[in-house]
């Protein structure tokens, strides 16, 4: 379907991108792409998948807002403090583009409900606040055959990377590859624990939203078996490469997880 007026206009900074061009931003519409999480990495992901034109927009979490969350969640606003994060993430972006649909997942993502939920969309994005959420849409991801793009922030440093390694071609590893197995419970401070600088959320949460438009257009080079580590005290970047894991419990040459029903993962919210 050819764009409207209104779309040849609102995209026309995109339109006129040799990389994008119309047919690119006929692909943002088309698009399905599943956020986990609407909090300090969410917030600025929905927005400027939004803003985009991305067409459908899932978004996944159980929580509601408070007002410790305003500092980086910049999705919400004080008068949404109680809501649920789905809705006020919903209409944040409704705001910014109203022709997009954004559909709420008020639930807690585990393994009975992971595999129906992420089979609806093309891309994930998880900007989940735990491991175990991360290890579960991992896993999720691998078996429904979707692109994963996940980041991570806390306190003053961030990560980012996508995994592919459902092609089982062997030339992408996933998130077991580098993270063999979550650290034990207590030995990694959560948010509210160790603190974040709510602007380095944003910049997570910026370039995963980069990385998820880069995978549906096809364009530039994948963040996939590269790690993005960020540092915001000192403003730098550096890119780490890795590797398939042949002993990887999910990917690897002979796997010990089959099926995600048999590794349970209780859930999560957003940062």
């Amino acid at each position: 379907m050819a764009l409207s007026d209104e779309e040849l206009e609102r995209y026309a900074r995109h339109i006129v991108l040799r990389e994008v061009g119309g047919a690119g931003q006929a692909r943002l519409r088309a698009a399905r792409v599943l956020v986990i999480g609407a909090g300090g990495l969410g917030s600025p992901l929905i927005l400027y998948l939004a803003a985009a034109g991305v067409g459908t927009i899932g978004v996944a979490d159980f929580d509601t807002v408070s007002l410790s969350n305003l500092q980086r969640q910049i999705a919400h606003r004080t008068a949404d403090v109680g809501r649920a994060k789905t809705e006020s993430a919903r209409d944040a972006a409704a705001a910014i583009n109203p022709n997009v649909m954004v559909v709420p997942h008020q639930l807690r993502l585990d393994a009975s409900n992971a595999p129906g939920l992420i089979s609806q969309y093309d891309i994930v994005a998880d900007g989940s606040d735990n491991f175990t959420t991360r290890f579960l849409v991992n896993d999720a991801c691998f078996f429904a055959g979707k692109i994963l793009v996940s980041a991570a922030v806390t306190e003053f440093d961030g990560q980012l990377s996508t995994f592919k390694a459902f092609d089982r071609t062997g030339a992408y590893p996933c998130y077991r590859c580098l993270f063999p197995e979550p650290p034990p419970p207590g030995t990694v401070p959560s948010c509210s624990e160790a603190g974040v600088l709510g602007a380095a959320a944003g910049v997570m949460g910026t370039l995963q939203a980069l990385e998820v438009m880069k995978e549906i257009l096809g364009i530039g080079q994948s963040l996939a078996g590269r790690l993005l580590i960020y540092d915001a005290l000192s403003t730098t970047f550096r890119t780490v490469k890795f590797h398939p894991d042949p002993g990887c419990a999910l990917c690897g040459s002979h796997p010990r997880i089959t099926h995600l029903s048999k590794h349970p993962h209780p859930s999560t919210g957003s940062g």
